[in-house]
């Protein structure tokens, strides 16, 4: 079984954010762009495996502000401990 790849860069919106995961999971039509969504449908709708790759995470976190850049990688971490078919790769 092949493995999905998400590859996060230069992240700077929540709205990219969205946008990037929404195209590369190819989340459902339903997903609602906020925070509770996002976790519901990686956690339940995406078809694993997969892994998510977030490079320049200093720069997203400084655009993104360091609460909400905290409470995205939350959620990532959180899916990926949930599910065993769930990759995170965090690069600085």
């Amino acid at each position: 079984m092949s493995v999905s790849i998400c590859e996060l860069h230069h992240i700077t919106s929540l709205e990219q954010f969205y946008d990037e995961l929404s195209r590369q999971l190819q989340l459902p039509a339903h997903f609602g762009r906020n925070l509770d969504a996002l976790y519901d449908s990686l956690s339940a709708d995406v078809s694993g495996p997969f892994e998510i790759i977030w490079r320049d995470t200093e720069q997203s976190r400084q655009q993104l502000g360091a609460d909400l850049y905290a409470t995205l990688l939350e959620i990532l971490q959180s899916v990926a401990a949930e599910r065993g078919d769930v990759t995170l790769d965090i690069h600085h």
